[in-house]
């Protein structure tokens, strides 16, 4: 079993940056992929963005690109989103998640996930 919580959120205003953190623990040597999804108010569950545990490859959505960035590190069993230039669009719960299977990088399924963290931004 692996355990993530995320951390970092809150409120900014528009144009500002929040960095938000991910801790995994238990079976960290079975992850191979950590994503982060977003989920605003009465809206579905966005896939942001993922990176490989252990080899250098992310994915970032396209309604990101440019402004957000997920980096990690493994020392720490940490992964991490930079949120800049941050819009009042992207308010929402943020959640991160793990996984065992490796899978294509745009793959939405994980088997583990986090409690959330509320980003609110403000224009």
């Amino acid at each position: 079993q692996v355990q993530v919580v995320e951390s970092g959120g809150g409120s900014v205003q528009a144009g500002g940056s929040l960095r938000l953190s991910c801790a995994a623990s238990g079976r960290t040597s079975s992850i191979t992929t950590m994503g982060w999804f977003r989920q605003a108010p009465g809206k579905e569950r966005e896939f942001v963005g993922a990176i490989r545990w252990t080899v250098r490859s992310t994915y970032i959505a396209d309604s990101v690109k440019g402004r957000f960035t997920i980096s990690r590190d493994n020392a720490k069993n940490m992964v991490f989103l930079e949120m800049n230039s941050l819009k009042p669009e992207d308010t929402a719960v943020y959640y991160c998640a793990a996984r065992n299977f490796v899978g294509i990088m745009t793959n939405p399924r994980y088997d583990y996930w986090g409690q959330g963290t509320q980003v609110t931004v403000s224009s």
